[in-house]
């Protein structure tokens, strides 16, 4: 029986203490019983309930202070690993990290999502056991996967809902799927949440107030609050690309509606009208490397895309007061064509108090902010107080 689903037995309470030492820091048992309150009996036999798991390992002595040394106790990322995926429209990353989400071997290629939910999770799960291998590690420390779906995603329950660009996955049983080839539990969310949390947790740790915007054959957002994920009451929190541009064209989109951003400023989108006008473009990748090429119509079709989506974003900023909006997805790598646009109309049109330190940049984690974030769900699932007195016995 996989040992985070094991029933729990008497409460010990190494959970909470475990919870104190996830920072790294070295502690003695002394430490632990001045902040806790606790007996140094009972640290001394959590710290052996964590120790025998692996989950903590001896750190070295504290200086003394008279008499022998006390030994200092560490969180050990290394202890198990958890298996990221990030899925979009047309990719999929993958990568097996430690619970401190340090990457130990990783993989990319292009995928269909539109295959449907077996092809494309069955391969995922093989690339992911290949993945665990290269890392060095067996199946047997593996205790958690995280999914990044490129829809909205239920995420009570890990099921896409009405995805406009995954047919046949709605209401999919992607983490009973997924547990089912890999044995272990499986937390899904939409692919821009993950993202935002991915960058906010490797980037921003500090800013408590953060906006995640992928651009890529679609447009969405991760929205960070008060140093929380804002998903929303259905999940759909952050869907941007079918928000309405102020003053747009009436172009149809794939959601039914008309004058959506994602219609008028996806990277499927200004392919399409660069190959109106002649230009040899069908897909995001194409427009990106015509930019690099310095062709001016691409870059000035990019540049206008970026002031499509800095109109909608100004609205989000006067709603959500961002300290840090981070643009990401594969048409960011077009580099400041896009961001120019973006911040030309959003400090414009934003009320001078919300942007008075406000930054507009491109994202830092170099396209694996989606895997950082599935990671990091993955970590705090099962690291979680209530998941670590699951493991004793």
């Amino acid at each position: 029986m996989d040992p985070l689903t094991k029933p729990t037995v008497r409460p010990t309470g190494a959970g909470e203490m475990f919870q104190l030492l996830r920072d790294g820091r070295p502690r003695t048992r002394s430490e632990l019983a001045q902040v806790t309150g606790q007996a140094r009996s009972t640290i001394a036999a959590r710290i052996d309930h964590l120790l025998a798991l692996g989950l903590v390992g001896p750190a070295g002595e504290a200086t003394s202070t008279g008499g022998r040394p006390p030994a200092t106790f560490a969180f050990q990322p290394s202890a198990r690993i958890v298996l990221a995926i990030d899925l979009g429209a047309t990719h999929a990353r993958l990568a097996v990290t430690d619970l401190g989400s340090t990457v130990l071997a990783e993989h990319q290629e292009p995928i269909t999502i539109a295959h449907g939910p077996g092809p494309v999770l069955e391969r995922a799960a093989a690339v992911g056991r290949k993945l665990v291998d290269q890392a060095g590690r067996s199946m047997s420390d593996l205790v958690s996967v995280g999914i990044g779906l490129p829809g909205p995603v239920d995420h009570a329950t890990g099921r896409p809902t009405n995805p406009p660009i995954m047919p046949g996955w709605d209401d999919t049983d992607v983490p009973g799927i997924v547990r089912g080839l890999l044995g272990v539990p499986v937390l899904v969310d939409n692919d821009v949440n993950i993202m935002a949390l991915g960058e906010h947790r490797a980037e921003f740790p500090e800013v408590d107030h953060l906006l995640f915007v992928k651009v890529a054959t679609g447009i969405g957002a991760g929205v960070i609050s008060d140093g929380t994920m804002r998903r929303g009451a259905q999940g759909a929190a952050g869907d941007l690309g079918h928000i309405a541009v102020p003053g747009g064209r009436d172009l149809l989109c794939r959601c039914g509606n008309t004058g959506c951003l994602e219609a008028l400023a996806s990277g499927r989108a200004i392919a399409t009208a660069l190959a109106e006008q002649g230009v040899e473009a069908t897909s995001t990748s194409d427009v990106v490397a015509l930019v690099r090429a310095g062709d001016l119509r691409a870059s000035q079709a990019v540049r206008e895309a970026g002031r499509d989506i800095g109109g909608v974003l100004a609205a989000a900023v006067s709603l959500l007061n961002p300290s840090v909006i981070v643009i990401g997805g594969n048409l960011a790598e077009a580099g400041e064509h896009l961001l120019a646009g973006i911040r030309e109309v959003v400090y414009r049109r934003s009320l001078p108090l919300a942007t008075q330190h406000l930054r507009i940049v491109a994202s830092r984690t170099r396209g694996r902010a989606g895997v950082l974030g599935a990671s990091a769900m993955a970590v705090e699932h099962v690291l979680s107080a209530e998941a670590i007195e699951g493991w004793v016995q």
